[in-house]
């Protein structure tokens, strides 16, 4: 977990292996819709705290010739990132270990930043903003989407489910995240020297059976993964039984006909003045 003194993110759903299969899931196109259409051929593109590379994949092909680098500080990360650039034959796009509050770039380097639920998981925001805004040119863009935690919903509904969400919002708040930041978006990229800020929300939705059955893997796998539920019961907010409990109500939900779930985001764009 992540320790009170740092500035960089943590992410709190579970092991990396479970956390990079989920993030394979994510692509530019249902992920980053919002920024695609500023986006065109030459740009230089930062995807801070890339992951598994999965978005960053197609926001190189949108900027193609130009460069997309990716910053991510676990190597496994990197490693799975670079063979996707690989296996999609996509040679633009360059990962680097590294921290997001040191990044490895001169003054006014990018054209586009970007991050997808970063944020929410990193205890000093302002000094993650002030880093990427160091990267990034003058009229330069930055484009972040964040979850709102307590906008997100599952249906069929309970109060298990409850206390599930409420558990890892403690959790994640323990851990100096920020779990609703997607509403804070405009305030945040305000504070930290941005203008012209375009603000918005969307929710990214689970509703056919695969989508169905990925939304009960990031519950059991991801919010009820032996980490969490262990620092949970750190706090004395959880027990084994209940982990019992509520991984068979979300067993229940994933097999039940009229189930739905869906995230809630605020995205944000800003520019460098």
């Amino acid at each position: 977990m992540a320790q009170s003194d740092s500035s960089t993110p943590d992410y709190t759903l579970g092991s990396v292996e479970e956390f990079a299969r989920r993030q394979r899931r994510h692509t530019a196109e249902n992920r980053a819709a919002y920024l695609l259409p500023h986006l065109k051929p030459g740009l230089a593109v930062l995807d801070f705290a890339c992951g598994a590379g999965g978005i960053s994949i197609g926001l190189a092909k949108a900027v193609a010739p130009g460069e997309l680098h990716g910053v991510d500080m676990e190597q496994s990360q990197i490693d799975l990132a670079r063979a996707a650039a690989r296996d999609s034959g996509c040679g633009n796009a360059i990962f680097h270990v590294g921290d997001v509050t040191r990044l490895p770039f001169e003054d006014d380097f990018f054209d586009v930043t970007h991050c997808h639920n970063v944020l929410l998981h990193v205890p000093d925001t302002g000094a993650v903003l002030s880093e990427v805004r160091r990267v990034l040119k003058p009229g330069g863009l930055i484009a972040c989407r964040e979850l709102v935690f307590g906008a997100s919903v599952a249906h069929p509904g309970s109060e298990r489910t409850k206390k599930l969400w409420q558990m890892y919002l403690d959790v994640l708040r323990a851990d100096d995240g920020h779990p609703e930041i997607g509403m804070d978006l405009k305030n945040q990229l305000l504070m930290a020297g941005f203008t012209n800020v375009r603000a918005s929300m969307s929710f990214t939705t689970f509703s056919e059976p695969e989508e169905i059955s990925a939304f009960h893997d990031l519950v059991t796998e991801g919010f009820l993964s032996q980490e969490i539920t262990d620092a949970a019961m750190k706090y004395r907010a959880w027990t084994e039984k209940m982990s019992q409990e509520v991984r068979e109500t979300w067993d229940e939900w994933r097999n039940h006909p009229g189930a739905i779930a869906a995230f809630a985001y605020g995205e944000a764009l800003a520019d460098k003045p």
